[in-house]
């Protein structure tokens, strides 16, 4: 492949997607081969970061979980931020439909799960995984269709995903939480009046915000709150109005580093699932089907009917040039949970694996029931879309 080749696939948004694919293979070849020694040492390196008496201990797959993605949280900030005040998220007639569907992705899915689950308290933590809905492989898969896809139907999907990436945003700060640092906690808060004032008194130097949440993501990491969170709140007070050209930099600055490196990365350290340790009991176990159907079943049933209900009621209409079986394609696709329900899975069992409860691998749901979302939501999109051609 050719230097402009290469340049003008990672442009394509499809491009994500393939990454998160190859990282995934990768972590799978690595953990079911004599490799896996490595990927294991690898994901143990300890990283620690010192400042005197002051000290970050982590391995690698911590830092990478609680540093990385909160680069990756704090993108989505700004993209909150921007729909809120200048996108789709500016208009009620335009929010409607797609806060029904992403209210119905969320609660559908969790049901299906505890009901799968109710007899196991431990395993019932993990009720948040399939509720969530991984914005850049849903919209990578929606763009292999190219120009066909109408532009609504694009809109509706990028303000459902939003949506449900700030319910997400919501469950961690509130179910995910562990044990609390006051002192910790009072420095984040001290923090977050910093960015706030600097808001209110104009202040528009994007680096100057950064430094004081590298300071906050510190202050969170150490208080017991997720510190991927201190990312949101970040990208949440950098100012847009007085500031577009800067902030609008910001954003696509980050773009690549976050869907081409960030993701994909943590994919890999995620993903490996080693199948010497799986029998066909976990395929059928309560974990892996509570995820996984409540990620293929779920999410469509949760996102179609809510959306059907809306439309029904008179909260909105249909998207403009969009039909039932294409609005049916993206509730379908919505599924895609994958680094969204990993993330949250690592969250959910983190302390139950900690003690050394066994568990079946929460990833396997995930990545059963967020490919079959991709691939039959890709079928029906292209059925539906090639009857428009």
């Amino acid at each position: 492949m050719s230097k402009d080749a290469m340049i003008d696939f990672f442009k394509q948004k499809s491009a994500t997607g393939v990454l998160l694919v190859i990282a995934v293979i990768f972590a799978m070849m690595m953990t079911n081969t004599p490799l896996n020694r490595y990927y294991d040492d690898l994901l143990s390196i300890p990283v620690v970061v010192s400042f005197g008496s002051f000290a970050i201990n982590k391995p690698l797959l911590l830092w990478i979980n609680d540093g990385l993605m909160a680069v990756f949280f704090f993108m989505i900030g700004l993209e909150i931020k921007r729909e809120a005040i200048e996108g789709s998220l500016s208009s009620p007639s335009t929010i409607a439909i797609p806060a029904f569907a992403a209210l119905g992705g969320m609660v559908v899915p969790a049901l299906i799960y505890v009901v799968f689950n109710w007899n196991s308290p431990d395993a019932l933590n993990g009720w948040a995984i399939p509720s969530a809905t991984d914005i850049a492989f849903a919209l990578g898969i929606l763009s292999l269709l190219g120009k066909r896809v109408p532009v609504s139907l694009k809109l509706f999907l990028l303000t459902l995903a939003i949506i449900d990436d700030l319910g997400a945003i919501v469950i961690i700060a509130l179910f995910y939480t562990s044990d609390l640092s006051v002192i910790s906690l009072e420095v984040a808060s001290v923090m977050m009046a910093v960015l706030i004032v600097m808001n209110r008194k104009g202040v528009v130097n994007n680096a100057a915000y950064i430094l004081v949440g590298i300071v906050l993501w510190t202050a969170v990491l150490k208080s017991g709150v997720h510190a991927t969170l201190a990312g949101v709140w970040l990208g949440l007070l950098i100012p847009l109005k007085n500031n577009k050209v800067s902030f609008h930099q910001l954003e696509k600055s980050l773009y690549m580093p976050v869907n081409l490196v960030i993701l994909p990365v943590f994919a890999f350290v995620n993903t490996g699932i080693s199948f010497a340790n799986i029998s066909l009991k976990d395929f059928t176990d309560n974990i892996t089907l509570g995820i996984a159907l409540g990620l293929f079943v779920g999410k469509q049933m949760g996102v179609f009917l809510f959306s059907a209900i809306a439309i029904k009621v008179g909260f909105g209409k249909l998207p403009e040039g969009v039909s039932w079986l294409q609005l049916y394609g993206v509730s379908v696709l919505s599924g895609i949970g994958f680094t969204m329900s990993l993330f949250i899975g690592s969250l959910a069992f983190e302390d139950a694996r900690g003690i050394g409860m066994n568990l079946t691998d929460e990833r396997l749901g995930v990545l059963i029931g967020s490919m079959l979302s991709a691939v039959v939501g890709y079928m029906i999109l292209k059925r539906s879309l090639k009857k428009n051609d």
